[in-house]
C-alpha cells in the first residue's frame, strides 16, 4: 500500500507542476530510497532508462512492489467487505479504497451503488431502501445521516433512563 500510495502522490505532484514524461522518470529516480534504489540500479542493466516512459516505469515498479498477488488479495478483501462493526465513515473509506482495486465495480456507478448498499448493516440497509437514493453520493450521504440519527436516538434514550440508587 505504501508503494501504491507513493506512486499516486508522485502523479499528483507531477500533474500539478506539469512535468513531462522523461522528467517524471528522472525525478522519480532521485526520490527512490533504500531497497528501491538497489532495485532500480539492477533494472538499469536490462532496461534503457533513457527511453523509459512513466507508464512503463509504473508497470515495472508495480510488478516489484505492488504485485498481482497483493492486488488480488485487496480485491478479495473488497468483495467480502461488509460494514459489520464499522461506522459508516469507516465503511465508506474502506469501500472507496476497494473500488480503486475492483474497477469493474468502481467504474460502474450502478454496481458501486448496489454493492455499497447491500453490504451495509441491516438497519442502514433498511433505511437506504426506504429512502430510495438514486446514486452512490446520495446513498453515502443518507447512510451518514441515518447513522447520526441512530446515535441521537440512542443518546436521547440513554438520557431518559431513570436514575436508580444502588443499595435501595
Amino acid at each position: 500500500m505504501v508503494a501504491e500510495g507513493w506512486i499516486r502522490l508522485l502523479e499528483a505532484i507531477f500533474c500539478y507542476i506539469e512535468l513531462g514524461d522523461a522528467d517524471r522518470v528522472r525525478c522519480m529516480t532521485f526520490l527512490l530510497k533504500d531497497d528501491a534504489v538497489l532495485w532500480f540500479e539492477g533494472m538499469e542493466q536490462t532496461v534503457d532508462v533513457a527511453t523509459l516512459t512513466w507508464e512503463a516505469f509504473k508497470t515495472l515498479f508495480n510488478e516489484k512492489y505492488f504485485t498481482a498477488e497483493v492486488r488480488a488479495q485487496l480485491k478479495k478483501e473488497f468483495m467480502s467487505l461488509r460494514q459489520g462493526d464499522l461506522t459508516v465513515s469507516e465503511y465508506v473509506r474502506k469501500f472507496e479504497r476497494g473500488c480503486h482495486f475492483v474497477q469493474l465495480i468502481g467504474n460502474d456507478e450502478a454496481e458501486k451503488f448496489q454493492h455499497f448498499v447491500t453490504c451495509l448493516r441491516p438497519h442502514f440497509y433498511r433505511d437506504m431502501t426506504m429512502a430510495e437514493p438514486v446514486d452512490y453520493a446520495t446513498v453515502v450521504r443518507k447512510a451518514l445521516m441515518s447513522e447520526q440519527s441512530l446515535k441521537e436516538i440512542s443518546a436521547e434514550a440513554h438520557s431518559k433512563r431513570p436514575f436508580t440508587h444502588q443499595g435501595h
